[in-house]
Formats: C-alpha cells, sequence, structure tokens
C-alpha cells in the first residue's frame, strides 16, 4: 500500500478531476501570532495566554516563531509557485505583542520568497494597550501598511466585563496615534454586549466615528462554544433591542460616509479591506502559523488545509517542513454552499460567471438555490449579477442554506 502523498505535493493536486475551474483566484496570506497577554472570555479563535508563562520569567519565543514561520511558508512555495500575493494579514492572538523587529524581519523574509503585488495592503491587528500603542509607528515602517486595532468598546464597564486589558483611556489614545501613524486603519467594535443600553451603544459608535476611521468592523457578541462565556453566559440585550442597536448603527455609520460593504464591515470610499473581501470573493488564501487554515485552487480542485494549533507543536513540525496536519478537497456537492457562505455576506452581491470561474461548476449546481433566493425575494438579478435584498441580509443564514447539500 502506496504512503499518501505529502501535503505540499503539488504533482498531486494537480492531477486530473472532476472540476474544470476557468483560472485560479486572486491568493491572499495570512500569518498567525496565537499569542496574547490574556485570553478574553468570548474569543473561540486559536490564541494562548502568555502571561502565566512571563510569571515564570520567560519570554515570548518570538524570534523562534518567526523561524518556523518562515519555514512553514518556504515549506508550501510549491503550493502557489508563480502567484501574485495580493494581500497579506498579520492576526492573532495579539500580534502587537511582537516587536517591530521581528515584524520587520518577518515581512523581509515573506518579500524575499514570494511574489508580493507593488502596494500590497499588509494588516496588522493590535490591542490598544499603552505598550502596543508606542509601536504602531515603527509597525508602519516595517511595512505594515493598515492597523486594525480591537477597541470593542469606550466604555470601561464593558471592557470589564468582556475581560480586556484595556480602558477607555488606552483605546482613546490608540485610536488617536494609529489616526496619525497610518493612511488607513480599521476599528473593531462589539455590540449587545453584557448590560449595554441603546445610548451605550450609541456613545460607542459615536465616539469612534469623531476620529474619521476609514474603515470600522462592527460584530454582534455571540456566545462561542468552549468559551468562558459559554459555560458562564452573561446577561446580554434581548434580540429587539439588538436589532434596534444595529439600525442605529447603521444609521450614524451611513450618516458618516461609509458605506455597509458587508455584513459587519462599513468603509469609506477607497478603504475597503481588500484582505477579508478576497475571503469573500471566494479568494484563495495560504495560512501560516499555529491553527492556520489555507484555502487554495488549482486547475481541477480546491483544498483546504489546516496547521498544528498548539503553538510549542507547530513550531517543532513547521521547523522539519511538515506543519499542516488536516488536508481535505473541497466536494462538488460542498461548493455552492461554501462559495455563498462568503458572497452573499457583500451587500454588492456576485457575478453568477464568477461563481462558476472559482468553484469550476456548472450553472445547473446553483440553480436551484437562485431560483428559490429570486422566488422569496431574497435575492435579485441584473444581467447576471446577483446580490440579496434588505430581507435577504436580515434572514441571511436561511437564504445561504438555500445552496446547502440535498
Amino acid at each position: 500500500m502506496s504512503a499518501a502523498p505529502h501535503w505540499s505535493d503539488i504533482g498531486h493536486w494537480m492531477r486530473p478531476g472532476t472540476l474544470q475551474l476557468q483560472g485560479l483566484p486572486p491568493l491572499s496570506l495570512y500569518i498567525h501570532l496565537p499569542w496574547c497577554l490574556k485570553k478574553c472570555p468570548y474569543c473561540d479563535f486559536n490564541s494562548h495566554e502568555w502571561s502565566a508563562t512571563a510569571a515564570a520569567g520567560q519570554t515570548m519565543p518570538e524570534q523562534a516563531y518567526v523561524d518556523a514561520l518562515v519555514a512553514d511558508l518556504e515549506a508550501a512555495l510549491p503550493l502557489i509557485w508563480g502567484r501574485t500575493v495580493h494581500t497579506v494579514f498579520l492576526g492573532g492572538g495579539t500580534p502587537s505583542l511582537f516587536s517591530p523587529e521581528a515584524i520587520d524581519r518577518l515581512l523581509a523574509a515573506v518579500r524575499s520568497r514570494v511574489k508580493l503585488e507593488a502596494g500590497a495592503e499588509i494588516t496588522l491587528e493590535a490591542n490598544p494597550g499603552t505598550f502596543e500603542k508606542d509601536r504602531f509607528r515603527a509597525f508602519q515602517q516595517a511595512g505594515v501598511t493598515r492597523l486594525s486595532i480591537g477597541v470593542q468598546s469606550f466604555h470601561d464597564e464593558h471592557l470589564k466585563a468582556l475581560g480586556r486589558v484595556h480602558d477607555r483611556s488606552h483605546a482613546l489614545a490608540a485610536v488617536e496615534e494609529a489616526a496619525q501613524a497610518f493612511d488607513t486603519f480599521n476599528l473593531d467594535i462589539m455590540y449587545a454586549l453584557p448590560g449595554q443600553t441603546l445610548a451605550q451603544c450609541e456613545t460607542d459608535i459615536r465616539t469612534a466615528l469623531s476620529f474619521a476611521p476609514p474603515h470600522i468592523s462592527i460584530y454582534h457578541l455571540t456566545i462561542e462554544p468552549n468559551t468562558v462565556f459559554a459555560k458562564f453566559p452573561p446577561s446580554v440585550p434581548e434580540d429587539d433591542d439588538a436589532y434596534e442597536m444595529l439600525d442605529r448603527i447603521t444609521e450614524l455609520t451611513a450618516a458618516a460616509g461609509m458605506d455597509r460593504y458587508e455584513v459587519s464591515a462599513y468603509a469609506k470610499a477607497g478603504h475597503r479591506c481588500r484582505h477579508n473581501l478576497n475571503y469573500w470573493q471566494f479568494g484563495d488564501y495560504l495560512g501560516i502559523g499555529a491553527g492556520a487554515h489555507s484555502k487554495l485552487s488549482f486547475a481541477h480542485r480546491v483544498v483546504r488545509q489546516v496547521r498544528a494549533r498548539e503553538p510549542r507543536l507547530y513550531m517543532e513540525r513547521a521547523l522539519r517542513g511538515d506543519a499542516v496536519v488536516s488536508v481535505e478537497e473541497v466536494t462538488r456537492r460542498d461548493l455552492p454552499f461554501e462559495y455563498m457562505l462568503n458572497a452573499l455576506r457583500l451587500r454588492d452581491g456576485f457575478d453568477l460567471q464568477d461563481a462558476l470561474g472559482r468553484t469550476g461548476l456548472p450553472l445547473s449546481a446553483f440553480q436551484p438555490g437562485l431560483d428559490q433566493g429570486l422566488a422569496r425575494g431574497w435575492l435579485t438579478s441584473d444581467g447576471g449579477w446577483f446580490k440579496p435584498t434588505t430581507q435577504g441580509f436580515d434572514f441571511l443564514s436561511d437564504l445561504q442554506a438555500m445552496f446547502l447539500p440535498e
């Protein structure tokens, strides 16, 4: 019995198959930096608390981790050889805990190994702590073009309830510093928080808008499985109150000249997040780092990968060129739903020819779902361009489910 092919065996993925992709979509690079000072009770991301280890006198292994990331990228190069990388996103965890020198070294390693588009968007997630704020300009000098700041709220009581390590004054100072250091930046804000009123939500949004941010991501607090909040649920606003908050958020952002171009994303003209747009438009992305996910297209198949989740194990495996622990092909029957799960989040919708091209499927694979969406009044079409109606946006999960395999 022959051994299974290695995950980076390009010959295996290029073999004939049932799909006929008309071309490869744009490619992005996601880099996961897994450590946080403290794990927030609502967070279900692959993040690991550093405080306990730091208390024992150990320093964050940022140089060793960058070595692992570079080795991981090199092992993956056969799968993306010759393709241009259009965006880079450093997420976490809290990437701003890494020194600007480490980020500079990492980005230099990326540039020397992949074909990075001139003027590529390079985003780094940051928290508003004083320690990190002082590094913002150095991150910009290292090549970061866009900062995404996890503000969440400007109310101390809500920040405390969310387990955040910063307070209102830190948040205000961080946003002011970002506005001075970066031409474009994003603020992450949450609503429907424990004990939050409509008036407090409005104050958070008005405060955020007072800095004239180019982009805001606004998320409804959700209780995710396997989190502290799942085990000890907080008292959160009723659904009707949360809908009222969202309506007010939409009004205030629109009045400030921001377009709600995606379910949770609001931007001024020219400042949409290109990296996230590539996800939503079913583009490709190579994910490196602990627990990172990838979606890569080939002529006859679409493949997903997952890397080792625990940071120490990831570093050990990456250094020997074997960071990937799970690989699977997306089946023909799952592709319509996978595409719509992303594309229908966009207010502008999608081009049907793009859907066919990026999945390698015929129109018949999408037709039943499209017909249902149109009949229900949740979709509109214009010359092959489909977009969710206002009602379709309100019932987005139900609309997406119309494309589930039977």
